[in-house]
């Protein structure tokens, strides 16, 4: 498996905050592009979403290490299978630096096809959590 990394951003936003807003689905949806996702569903630890001209897929938090580190694995049934992990690092006063990583399970000739969307989309993640007001 490949592993996809975003660039890395800076949020003026405390890594407690973050983490707080990101460790709850029910907060996600804000995230993503609303003309490509329908149909979202979130209980908090777990959502469901259709993504125009892909389909049904489904995400898990499955690990949280406080305030650094949040994993989450696609659900069965989602069209590609993979694992993603936001990581917040504090590096100083009002500067936190967020890393999202995609690793697809998918093989080499597919993967050069969906390379560039998901670099596309870990970068766009980054950016939006980067934009956050929390208050």
């Amino acid at each position: 498996m490949a592993k996809i990394e975003s660039q890395i951003t800076r949020s003026v936003e405390k890594e407690e905050a973050l983490f707080s807003f990101l460790s709850n689905f029910n907060n996600f949806e804000h995230l993503l592009p609303p003309d490509k996702i329908k149909e979202w569903k979130s209980d908090g630890e777990s959502c469901s979403f259709t993504i125009d001209g892909i389909g049904s897929a489904g995400l898990r938090i499955i690990e949280k290490e406080p305030f650094k580190l949040i994993k989450i694995s696609s659900e069965p049934g989602t069209p590609i299978n993979f694992f993603l992990w936001i990581q917040l690092k504090n590096v100083g006063e009002n500067d936190t630096r967020i890393k999202i990583s995609i690793e697809p399970d998918i093989n080499f000739m597919l993967m050069s096809i969906v390379k560039g969307p998901l670099q596309e989309f870990v970068d766009m993640l980054a950016t939006q959590i980067s934009t956050l007001k929390l208050d």
